[in-house]
């Protein structure tokens, strides 16, 4: 039977270790001028020039993720009211105002993912477990619904130390647990983290490889 799962980009669910689960967002600012849509559950980078985007390569390779993408609050550049909104449009903000952002930023927070493909069985999925992979895609979602569309990557699953997800564990869901389809939630943290204590990492500016 296949999964119900669709994308859904990455859902924060805990915290490595017996810490408190607060499963706070720090805020962030994204530039009134930034075209790119960041949707909920998007995985974003910070920006040498403060601001913070949709994830990207950067030059070198060497940013790190700051954290998931939770929604945003700005002005509307046509009704002068408030806005919250679940997703940053890319447009429609009074440069006058600030454009805040809510990002899950904790190193140590969890998240579930959905496969974008058979992991073959529950053994081979539970063999990747500890492993690292990269999104099949992090920069693309819907506009109707606000949400992300990053999925893992399967066939990215490896044991290289620089790819975006850690793979801790498979969540139990009795809708989603056929492992020769698409849509098996996986419990990840994210690798190398821009807020964690990891020399070397610095903010930059993204592009569109590498997602």
């Amino acid at each position: 039977m296949a999964n119900t799962n669709g994308a859904f980009g990455l859902r924060p669910i805990g915290v490595v270790g017996q810490a408190a689960n607060t499963t706070g967002a720090t805020e962030y600012r994204i530039a009134s001028g930034n075209t790119n849509a960041i949707y909920q559950g998007s995985p974003v980078i910070p920006l040498s020039t403060g601001f913070i985007d949709i994830v990207g390569a950067a030059a070198g390779g060497t940013v790190g993720l700051v954290g998931v993408f939770g929604g945003c609050e700005y002005v509307s550049s046509t009704t002068g009211e408030k806005v919250f909104s679940n997703y940053w449009p890319g447009s429609g903000a009074d440069s006058n105002f600030p454009v805040k952002a809510f990002v899950y930023d904790n190193p140590m927070q969890t998240f579930v993912i959905c496969s974008d493909a058979s992991l073959t069985s529950e053994a081979t999925a539970r063999g990747h477990v500890f492993a690292n992979a990269n999104f099949a895609t992090g920069a693309s979602g819907s506009t109707t619904t606000g949400i992300s569309s990053a999925k893992l990557g399967v066939s990215t699953i490896a044991a290289t130390a620089a790819l975006h997800l850690r793979i801790i564990g498979i969540q139990d869901d009795p809708e989603n647990a056929d492992f020769t389809a698409a849509g098996i939630p996986l419990i990840v943290r994210l690798n190398n983290s821009f807020n964690s204590a990891n020399g070397g990492i610095v903010a930059g500016t993204p592009s569109t490889t590498g997602v």
